[in-house]
């Protein structure tokens, strides 16, 4: 069974799509819980390609590859895994701010959230702030993740975290910001908890904001 699932995890740090699709089914069809498949083969495995990628031996074109395959993988578990676990990973509501149209970035961080077990509600590009909070107040994610690429729509991030803090939903969410410009000091100056340089980096924020 080990073989099974080792092949899943293999498949997806290759970023071989179709033979992770072969390995979940293999797995499942050997009798092995999809949560195992999730936890032991796809999330370790986006955990091993994050680490790669922080080292300099992976580059985007190799974690795109891998977060696709992965999702290819998740995608043959859902069913299994909503019939099994009824309480789903963290929350976490993703979007490009109002404005901006650029999502590569942003799509990125949501694929290795999802393969690191948290459910990702990605509501695209150019969201205003009012939809931000209709959507928290909606979906009651536990983080809000707010991304931009162009200087000229940053200030909607600053406006979407008002939004947020005007509509008193503040208190009950972790706010991260992302985007090429995007510094540490604009992220602390704008009021959000963090902000990271790359997806896996994101990945890490995520669980150590949820962990504190």
């Amino acid at each position: 069974m080990q073989d099974h699932i080792d092949g899943v995890f293999e498949s997806v740090v290759g970023g071989h799509r179709e033979r992770v699709e072969t390995a979940v089914r293999r797995s499942l069809e050997s009798g092995i819980p999809a949560e195992t498949v999730l936890k032991e083969g796809l999330v370790r495995a986006m955990d091993e390609v994050g680490r790669r990628f922080e080292t300099c031996e992976y580059y985007v074109p190799e974690m795109l590859a891998a977060a696709r395959a992965m999702k290819a993988g998740l995608s043959l578990l859902k069913a299994d895994l909503v019939m099994t676990s009824p309480a789903a990973g963290p929350r976490v509501v993703l979007g490009t701010v109002q404005g901006d149209m650029h999502d590569i970035g942003k799509s990125l961080v949501g694929m290795m959230l999802e393969g690191a077990g948290f459910e990702v509600h990605d509501l695209g590009v150019d969201v205003s702030p009012a939809h931000f909070v209709e959507v928290v107040r909606e979906v009651k994610p536990s983080v809000v993740g707010l991304s931009a690429l162009l200087t000229t729509t940053m200030t909607q991030m600053r406006a979407t975290i008002t939004a947020i803090e005007q509509s008193g939903l503040r208190p009950e969410v972790r706010i991260i910001v992302g985007g090429a410009p995007v510094t540490e000091a604009f992220a602390r100056a704008i009021g959000a908890d963090g902000t990271a340089p790359d997806a896996s980096r994101a990945v890490a924020l995520v669980r150590g904001l949820l962990s504190a």
